[in-house]
């Protein structure tokens, strides 16, 4: 008598997932040029937009450990330097964070900002924002202030 063996093929898929990060910006923020500040108590801003686009939430931050680039300086004098960051999306309906408010130099966003990412809407627009004025009760020298904001973007998933 023959035997009949049968065989059943279990067949196992095990999804895989690559996840492969993107947050790019779509350049570097473009130079702020304030106008000049006429008058003690005149207060003078400025802005500079970029795309960011990403896939997945990320976080943004700047270096304040130390003075230096991101205060508006000359060379013999310095400015109130404040910065500030809006985004066109709130992180709901459309990529984005909540808007910051105006900080000085060397707290600006000391703790990062989540951006949260929404699936429809893999871009939001960030504005970078300058504010410069005199310390009370002195006027600034004339002349050119420069000063270099650094951000950096960190992604931090899906």
């Amino acid at each position: 008598m023959k035997s009949v063996v049968g065989y059943i093929l279990v067949l196992v898929i095990v999804p895989v997932h690559i996840f492969a990060a993107v947050v790019n910006w779509s350049g570097n923020f473009g130079d702020i040029i304030l106008p000049n500040i006429t008058s003690q108590g005149q207060i003078r801003e400025d802005s500079s937009t970029i795309t960011l686009f990403l896939d997945g939430d990320a976080e943004i931050s700047a270096n304040n450990t130390v003075s230096g680039p991101a205060e508006l300086s000359s060379a013999t004098d310095i400015l109130v330097t404040k910065y500030m960051l809006s985004f066109d999306g709130d992180g709901a309906s459309a990529t984005g964070a909540d808007d910051t408010s105006y900080e000085t130099y060397n707290s600006f966003i000391s703790t990062p900002v989540t951006i949260l990412y929404v699936a429809s809407d893999g871009e939001v627009d960030v504005t970078l924002y300058v504010q410069a004025s005199n310390y009370p009760d002195n006027v600034a020298d004339s002349g050119a202030y420069t000063a270099t904001q650094t951000l950096t973007v960190t992604w931090t998933g899906p």
